[in-house]
């Protein structure tokens, strides 16, 4: 009997090299729409030929199941299915075209995305390399050169992708004007990236007022709405393509969405590592970095929240130091697996500032944030008497309309509550 041999994505596949930064587009699959807008332009200024992918018909989906496992993770699906539903429109010359994936490098399955986007790419595009961001050493050979500088650009960029996502989301479904919150939006990215330009990007206090007063600007009804919170997978969480357009869905549904800042996931992940250091005793020296990263980030996030209150238009982002405190009442902060304790931090968290209606979203059979996520919904409801929450499960077979007829039967609850108060 013949022997099989080895599947050459497991051992010959392109790799990327600093020269061809001058020479290949690089595609980036939109799990970020808010900060991908002022990413992508970041990363331009750099040097970097980027394009962030905006397909999401049933066509992207067709083609990441044609690719890749059923069972494997609904985001990769996703993922996979953009990359080649691109590579396949004829847009890109396939020579000069790589592809780029973020990876956190924890207990999740897009820790293994990369031999599963090279598996997927060998069949059909066997020249286009895929690229790695990560910050923990994954993928070393094919990883995406991060410098101090840029990291601290991408830094401030989180933080301004999460203002204008946040008063967006404030202001879209009270607009008294039909498309001025969409205006405010690109008057918001516009001067951001601008000042991203001129190297003034760290006056964050200043580019923060202006988003702000930007959006206060926009005339808005007085009509009380019902505040929803999404939590759950990364991916799913703030990804169109991953939850349907859930944001689009619950402002059609006389709903404010309420997304919590990806600067939080940021703080999750960091802090988990000084965290690592007191319950596993991980290395001191990079417990001890950890901690003082956190320290800033935390610190302009408190001085970013002071200025929301000061303003008085908007709820301000949550503080990360009390969605700690909300996870200890629930979760131990050593479970990290996934999103962790965060999903049932925030969770709480969004109750106690007046959004008891959570829609819960996880990739079917996301093992770690379903135990994390569904396996806290009773204690939260014990701890919360107001909490309605449902959980919604995204994958290739779930249909659109019974992912929204759950939720509209959350949103009953919810209408009915509201009316009472």
């Amino acid at each position: 009997m013949e022997e099989k041999q080895t599947a050459d994505y497991t051992t010959k596949y392109p790799l990327w090299d600093k020269s061809m930064k001058s020479t290949h587009k690089i595609l980036i699959p939109n799990m970020l729409p808010w900060h991908f807008l002022i990413i992508q332009e970041l990363l331009k200024m750099e040097g970097y030929d980027v394009e962030v992918l905006e397909g999401d018909s049933r066509t992207v989906i067709d083609e990441g199941l044609k690719h890749v496992h059923n069972d494997t993770c609904y985001p990769c699906l996703c993922v996979v299915g953009q990359y080649i539903e691109a590579l396949k429109s004829g847009r890109y010359d396939l020579d000069k075209t790589a592809v780029l994936i973020t990876q956190t490098g924890g207990g999740c399955r897009a820790s293994n995305y990369m031999p599963l986007i090279r598996k997927a790419l060998a069949a059909e595009f066997p020249k286009v390399p895929v690229l790695s961001l990560n910050f923990s050493g994954l993928e070393k050979n094919s990883s995406f050169e991060m410098t101090l500088s840029l990291l601290l650009k991408l830094a401030y960029a989180i933080f301004y992708g999460d203002s204008i996502m946040w008063c967006y989301n404030q202001t879209k479904p009270y607009e008294a004007e039909s498309g001025a919150a969409d205006v405010a939006r690109n008057v918001a990215v516009r001067f951001t990236v601008e000042a991203f330009k001129k190297g003034k990007y760290k006056n964050y206090k200043k580019i923060n007022a202006e988003i702000i007063d930007t959006f206060a600007a926009v005339k808005r009804t007085e009509e009380k709405k019902v505040k929803v919170g999404i939590v759950g997978e990364i991916y799913v969480k703030y990804s169109h393509l991953g939850n349907n357009k859930l944001e689009e869905f619950l402002i059609s549904e006389n709903c404010e969405p309420v997304v919590p800042a990806l600067m939080d996931f940021v703080l999750y992940c960091i802090i988990n590592v000084v965290n690592d250091r007191k319950l596993y005793g991980h290395s001191a020296a990079k417990a001890a970095l950890y901690k003082l990263v956190y320290k800033v980030l935390h610190k302009k996030q408190k001085n970013i929240i002071k200025q929301f209150e000061k303003e008085g238009t908007f709820e301000p982002v949550h503080d990360f130091e009390h969605l700690r405190h909300c996870a200890d009442k629930v979760l131990n902060q050593g479970v990290k697996m996934g999103e962790g304790w965060l999903i049932p931090a925030e969770m709480a968290a969004l109750a106690e500032t007046g959004v008891p209606n959570v829609v819960c979203a996880q990739p079917f059979g996301c093992l770690p944030n379903h135990i994390a996520g569904k396996g806290a919904i009773r204690t939260l409801k014990n701890l919360y008497a107001d909490e309605n929450i449902v959980a919604v499960d995204y994958d290739p077979s779930a249909t659109k309309v019974n992912q929204e007829n759950r939720i509209k039967l959350m949103l009953a609850t919810a209408r009915e509550i509201l009316n009472k108060q």
